[in-house]
């Protein structure tokens, strides 16, 4: 079992700056790869941005490249999305997400965060 807490999401303004964190407990096996997704309403829940424990595999959604920056801190099981520049479109619950392999499936992910609002205003 693996317990996923995210924090930092609320409202910000068009090209401020927003960091999400997610604390992850529980087996350590199952957080080789942690992942923030996304989900608007009335839209499907998306993939934004995926780690491995060592760093050596990033993913990005297209959306969100060179805008958004994941990070890890391994020794705390901390997951980070650094939203810099956000438009209005990026506005969603953002759910932390972990697996124990690569994978950008969501349906493959077996444990979940109970997700953050984050409303970007222009």
């Amino acid at each position: 079992q693996v317990q996923l807490v995210e924090s930092g999401g609320g409202l910000v303004q068009a090209g401020d700056s927003l960091r999400l964190s997610c604390v992850a407990s529980g087996r350590a096996f199952n957080t080789y790869v942690m992942a923030w997704f996304r989900q608007a309403p009335g839209k499907e829940r998306e993939l934004v941005a995926a780690v491995t424990r060592g760093g050596d595999w990033t993913y990005y959604g297209d959306s969100v490249k060179g805008r958004f920056t994941i990070s890890r801190d391994s020794a705390e099981n901390t997951v980070y999305l650094q939203m810099n520049n956000p438009k209005p479109e990026d506005t969603a619950v953002y759910y932390c997400a972990v697996h124990h392999s690569i994978t950008t499936a969501p349906a493959e992910y077996t444990y979940w965060g109970q997700g953050t609002q984050v409303t970007v205003s222009n």
